[in-house]
């Protein structure tokens, strides 16, 4: 296994779209291990494939409290959303950034296994938003886009800072 580039806002490939996985081999599994060995390390509680700069419609989560119980969705996509929830998200792309933002509660999702079999669950609480975040990544969405412009330039602002001062 091997750590990851995570990007980092404003970086615009994180506005890339991702694709379907449409082959499961094992460069699609080792990317799997990887990316949840990258989000452990970061650490974090959920990975999307673009946000590592692979065009893959991939995500990884683990919101056990012990990182005991890890997903791996391909081609995750939620068919049915209930409900409202508002949580303080943050993301690994935009570090030491945390805002409010409204999503589904309850959430049906249909992904692909590693078999190539779809299968579908149900979601609620902080997996639900956690997988409507890792989901929104892979169409070039960020939590930010969810805030105010005022917030949303804030937030760059201090990004554009940060990557300054590590040059």
């Amino acid at each position: 296994m091997a750590l990851l580039n995570i990007l980092h806002y404003p970086d615009p490939r994180l506005r890339n779209q991702a694709e379907p996985i449409t082959d499961i081999n094992d460069d699609i599994r080792q990317l799997a291990d990887d990316m949840l060995e990258t989000m452990y390390d970061a650490p974090g509680i959920g990975l999307a494939a673009i946000q590592v700069n692979v065009k893959k419609r991939l995500i990884v989560i683990d919101v056990s409290e012990d990182k005991s119980d890890p997903l791996i969705l391909i081609n995750p996509e939620v068919i049915n959303a209930e409900g409202e929830r508002e949580f303080e998200e943050g993301c690994l792309s935009v570090p030491e950034a945390y805002e409010a933002v409204t999503r589904a509660d309850k959430i049906k999702v249909r992904a692909v296994n590693f078999d190539g079999e779809n299968y579908e669950f149900d979601a609620d609480g902080l997996l639900a938003t956690c997988i409507q975040h890792e989901i929104d990544h892979l169409d070039g969405k960020l939590f930010v886009d969810y805030l105010s412009n005022l917030k949303r330039q804030r937030i760059r602002k201090k990004m554009e800072k940060h990557q300054k001062q590590k040059l």
